[in-house]
């Protein structure tokens, strides 16, 4: 019989991608200070992907420490553009900020997982889309945050590229569910090869 699996994160849309591929799990938000973990390995010149990475796993350690025998999934998102790691907005003025940054402009929405099984990490991978956005007005920008506040509050680079958020962009490179903020399909394909899940 398969590990019960444990996706180490309160992520809607990260428990919206497992729901629709058909992906029995159970999820667990896992307390990590990524504003510290981040700003310690900026410090240390540390690359985006290596950040996304370092907090995918502190993630699915953490829930791991409590259930041994789980397979624990854990996934994190950064956003880099022109040498800077961005964070979710604070407030919708930090949001305007962002977005009119962005505008125009193309950025990396860097997405990575890490599988910790009986206290060891076994998988891991990271995957990079690009996005291009239009040279959005500031009167839509302010409208688009006023409309969609509650959903992209939670969102790094104040957008949901699964909603409104799709007007914005004239462009991307990289796969969807990396923007999303889980690389699903590598996910899934190895869950289904160590028949942690039906395949």
């Amino acid at each position: 019989m398969p590990p019960p699996l444990i996706l180490a994160s309160q992520s809607t849309s990260r428990q919206a991608m497992l729901h629709s591929a058909g992906v029995t799990f159970q999820a667990m938000p896992a307390r990590v200070d990524e504003a510290t973990v981040t700003a310690a390995l900026l410090a240390e010149n540390a690359h985006p992907r290596d950040i996304a990475d370092a907090l995918a796993e502190m993630k699915a350690d953490k829930i791991a420490r409590k259930h041994p025998d789980a397979v624990v999934i854990g996934s994190d998102q950064v956003m880099a553009f022109e040498g800077t790691v961005f964070s979710k907005p604070e407030s919708e003025v930090d949001a305007l900020d962002q977005l009119m940054r962005l505008s125009g402009k193309t950025h990396s929405q860097i997405s990575a997982v890490v599988l910790v099984h009986e206290g060891q990490p076994v998988w891991r991978t990271v995957s990079i889309a690009k996005l291009t956005m239009r040279d959005a007005s500031p009167a839509y920008l302010e409208g688009y945050i006023t409309r969609n506040w509650s959903g992209i509050r939670h969102s790094v680079g104040a957008y949901q590229i699964e909603a409104e958020g799709a007007r914005l962009f004239t462009r991307i490179d990289g796969p969807y569910h990396t923007v999303l903020g889980m690389p699903l399909l590598p996910l899934l394909s190895y869950l289904t090869q160590r028949g942690w899940i039906e395949g």
